[in-house]
């Protein structure tokens, strides 16, 4: 029953919002998801208590195919539900004392994608995981559509295109599941259990691993991405870098890696290798850009790419340091783009060289973003370092020279963000920023939470690697050919 209240208050959440009327939008947002973190942590507290054995709801729903509504959730999904919960009020009061034209249609949006993103966290029936996997797509299109930049609608379809295709494939790919499956079933029991014959697991794989590389986004199926960042307003590029593209890492090891052991057998050192060059490329590229959010874009493509190579390293070590970037960077990238609004609201640009000197006009703000971009560029005893260790120590147990490439993201990592910061708040006030003025109450508080879970989880890391440790130990053992 604690799942089901879990995933239906966000839906219920989005009709009151809808409901309310603009004035109320906002607060009611709020509190309905601050409701859901409270929720989420008696969750946690059940799941504790039961021995971190996984939570389940199972109800037959249609006959023919069969396909069950089959909740579930251990460790992993508790920690991406968590994820999520956390992120979103963070989101939502980001916008405080923002203006936003037809609000309670915005914030509806944001419970929807919720209700959503919660969906594909605990769905343990293919099919049902499918149709939440599709549902996601549809409130960030609309957000990213309406109440977003100048050149929002071709963006805006590139994007929906790129998902859309992806996700058939994938629905392909599990229409084939179920009739390779004696039972002829979607539950994820049957198809953890199925074997299927290597040569249509290698074929099956890319049916997959597309859907899941379009959405993290790995290159060469990133050109998306950068230009969908920009354009989206603020919290759609939140909800689409913090949570949103955590679907696709989250699914390489809750789904591909342990029905298509083969295939990942066959194609896996291709996967990874793609992962790697995309973490080079993606910083190359960040270093040149000169417009901020384009440049934490590209940052994001080198962290998940990190992320995506760890998960095909296809050991322990790999999988729990995904598990912990994946918390870091969705904290970490929420906090970077929230930064990248501040300014831009008050000085009306992103162009890097243009800016300067906000630190003199603004301590707490530049106190605050500095420890958001020292997470991110893994300084030890924030976030960002245990996941990158873990990744890289994966990485090198697998192959030597990709870890050395892999390496390089702390690198250049340093050299874009630190470089970055140093034009954007450092120096001399510019005319940009010559009235720049200080945090909001809504903006310190934001800020402050995530610097001070930066700090946190940066130094005391184990509660989330000790609830991730049994659920990828199974993962691992399924995925592993003996």
């Amino acid at each position: 029953m604690m799942l089901l209240q879990l995933l239906f208050l966000p839906l219920l959440a989005s009709l009151l919002i809808f409901l309310s009327g603009n004035k109320w939008a906002s607060r009611l947002a709020l509190g309905l998801s601050i409701v859901e973190l409270v929720l989420t942590w008696l969750t946690y507290q059940t799941f504790k208590q039961g021995g971190s054995e996984m939570l389940t709801f199972f109800q037959e729903w249609i006959t023919n195919p069969k396909i069950s509504f089959h909740l579930g959730m251990d460790g992993l999904g508790l920690i991406m539900v968590a994820l999520t919960n956390f992120l979103v009020p963070l989101i939502i009061l980001s916008t405080f004392n923002r203006n936003i034209e037809n609000s309670r249609s915005y914030f509806a949006l944001i419970s929807l994608m919720q209700f959503a993103l919660i969906g594909v966290f605990i769905a343990m029936d293919g099919m049902l995981y499918y149709i939440f996997w599709e549902l996601a797509l549809i409130p960030i299109y609309f957000i990213a559509l309406r109440w977003g930049g100048p050149n929002r609608v071709p963006v805006t379809l590139k994007f929906f295109i790129f998902t859309l295709a992806g996700s058939l494939l994938m629905l392909f790919g599990f229409i084939m599941l179920y009739w390779y499956n004696p039972n002829h079933s979607f539950d994820i029991r049957e198809l953890y259990s199925n074997v299927i014959c290597s040569c249509k697991q290698g074929w099956l794989f890319w049916l997959f691993f597309l859907a899941y590389a379009i959405k993290i986004p790995i290159i060469p199926f990133h050109t998306w991405q950068a230009d969908t960042y920009k354009e989206a307003p603020t919290q759609g590029t939140m909800l689409l870098s913090g949570i949103m593209l955590k679907m696709g890492t989250y699914s390489l090891i809750r789904w591909l890696l342990p029905i298509l052991p083969a295939g990942v057998a066959e194609w896996g050192p291709l996967a990874i290798t793609l992962c790697v060059i995309g973490i080079v490329y993606a910083s190359v590229i960040a270093i040149m850009q000169r417009d901020l959010k384009k440049l934490l874009a590209y940052s994001s493509v080198a962290h998940v790419g990190l992320i995506s190579a760890g998960i095909f390293a296809l050991n322990m070590q790999g999988l729990q340091g995904s598990v912990v970037q994946m918390v870091a960077h969705g904290i970490n990238v929420v906090g970077l783009f929230f930064c990248a609004d501040i300014i831009l609201n008050r000085t009306q640009s992103l162009n890097i060289d243009g800016l300067g000197g906000i630190r003199n006009v603004a301590p707490q703000f530049n106190t605050l973003f500095m420890i958001v971009v020292l997470g991110s560029v893994a300084l030890p005893l924030t976030n960002g370092f245990i996941g990158e260790f873990l990744l890289l120590f994966g990485v090198y147990a697998y192959n030597t020279w990709l870890s050395v490439f892999a390496g390089l993201t702390i690198i250049l990592g340093a050299v874009y963000m630190l470089r970055m910061f140093q034009r954007v708040m450092l120096g001399n006030v510019s005319d940009t920023t010559s009235a720049f003025q200080d945090l909001m109450w809504n903006e310190r508080l934001v800020l402050g939470t995530i610097a001070l879970t930066i700090i946190v989880t940066g130094i005391y890391p184990k509660p989330i690697l000790d609830l991730a440790a049994p659920a990828l130990e199974v993962i691992l053992n399924k995925a592993t050919i003996k």
